[in-house]
């Protein structure tokens, strides 16, 4: 696995490419997109590695964000097309730290959320941005995620536009650009993202990453074994060297007396990942295989 502190301006499909050459593999996936003006923490996996992303998808995320507060975009964020006029002196007077911090706790908790049409996901097979960019109107359904903390960091109001700093922590799946939309509507002034920085997915943080030169640089050395990172993810099963030579043949095991649990990583006495496992009723059977 990798860790990368994706400059702004980058494409998460340009980190991977950089990866590849950096590491001379074409096998090389990344956990979570970023947008290009973003920048941060992107999660990587190379070789048989990649089979670990599916379980970083879904991880809990932080960020931390600057909203502009005052007008609105059409992508919801400082790329997009501004829609309507600013928002006059007497709406933003009206914007006191009270009734933000009162707007801010009404978007904490489990919410409703409705992605921007600016987005990645498909409809009717097509990704959303590029029905946008070909003049559709698209409407994607509200969906539930989770914001576990929402905290301002500063606020500065500057002529015509208020600009809010925030950290937040969320549910994968959040759109922060969203929360900029919603904030400034519910504000009655528009609101879109100017700034982002993904500084944290699950357990894994951007001071533990390296950037695009330094990999350029460092090359496999960089790269973290999947087994600790397995191992920061889920429950641990030290396997003895038979049991490790079973589970790679795809044999199940006899786990009697071990509780219940999905998935587990399974590492063997050299340290290496040998597989994903489900235990059940005392039996454990390979989820996801990591050959040798």
């Amino acid at each position: 696995m990798l860790l990368i502190d994706k400059p702004a301006g980058h494409t998460s499909h340009d980190v991977v490419a950089r990866a590849r050459r950096a590491l001379g593999t074409r096998k090389v996936g990344h956990a979570g997109t970023l947008d290009p003006m973003a920048t941060g923490l992107l999660t990587l996996g190379v070789g048989p590695s990649t089979r670990l992303l599916t379980y970083l998808v879904g991880l809990d995320k932080q960020y931390e964000t600057t909203m502009l507060l005052g007008r609105a975009t059409t992508s919801d964020d400082a790329e997009g097309e501004p829609i309507g006029t600013p928002a006059p002196a007497d709406a933003l007077e009206a914007v006191t730290d009270a009734r933000l911090a009162q707007e801010v706790a009404r978007l904490t908790g489990a919410i409703e959320q409705r992605p921007s049409a600016v987005s990645a996901i498909k409809v009717d097979g097509r990704r959303a941005y590029d029905r946008v960019r070909a003049g559709e109107e698209v409407a994607l359904a509200a969906r539930a995620v989770r914001i576990a903390a929402f905290d301002v960091l500063a606020v500065r109001r500057t002529g015509g536009a208020i600009e809010v700093d925030a950290r937040i922590d969320c549910s994968s799946g959040t759109y922060i650009r969203a929360l900029a939309r919603d904030l400034g509507a519910a504000l009655g002034v528009g609101g879109h993202l100017t700034a982002l920085r993904r500084t944290q997915v699950g357990p894994f943080a951007v001071a533990s990453a390296i950037d695009l030169d330094r990999l350029a640089e460092q090359g496999p050395s960089a790269l973290l074994a999947a087994a600790a990172v397995a191992e920061q993810l889920f429950p641990v099963l030290r396997l003895d060297a038979q049991q490790a030579v079973d589970l790679g043949h795809g044999k199940k095991l006899d786990l009697a007396g071990r509780e219940d649990a999905e998935p587990v990583a399974a590492v063997a006495e050299d340290g290496r990942l040998v597989a994903l496992v489900s235990v059940r009723r005392g039996v454990g059977r390979t989820l996801v295989g990591f050959p040798a």
